[in-house]
């Protein structure tokens, strides 16, 4: 499968991405382009998706600043790249489990 690359547009920063071939990067990559209104948790960004996928059970609530992930209970795509209120010292922790799309 190629690479496959997604960009950004966060008010003035644009960031580009790469995705794996994950079953929620799949479905998330097929409903692009999408817009969304972003909310911050820590140092995290985040926005509401129409795309519903269940949680991945390679899941999990740490992952490494940079990373890409689908928030299954919100529906959200989200960006880390610090740690967030329930982040222990400085790691980068969702609120709870999410599937990983990209970096």
């Amino acid at each position: 499968m190629p690479e496959r690359r997604v960009r950004f547009t966060i008010g003035e920063i644009e960031l580009e991405s790469v995705w794996n071939d994950s079953p929620t990067a799949d479905a998330l990559y097929r409903a692009l382009p999408l817009e969304g209104e972003g909310s911050y948790w820590g140092q995290e960004i985040y926005f509401k998706t129409p795309v519903r996928v269940d949680e991945d059970p390679m899941a999990g609530d740490v992952v490494e600043p940079g990373t890409v992930a689908y928030w299954a209970p919100g529906s959200c795509l989200c960006i880390f790249w610090g740690p967030t209120p329930a982040s222990r010292g400085g790691e980068c922790r969702a609120a709870s489990v999410v599937n990983v799309v990209g970096d």
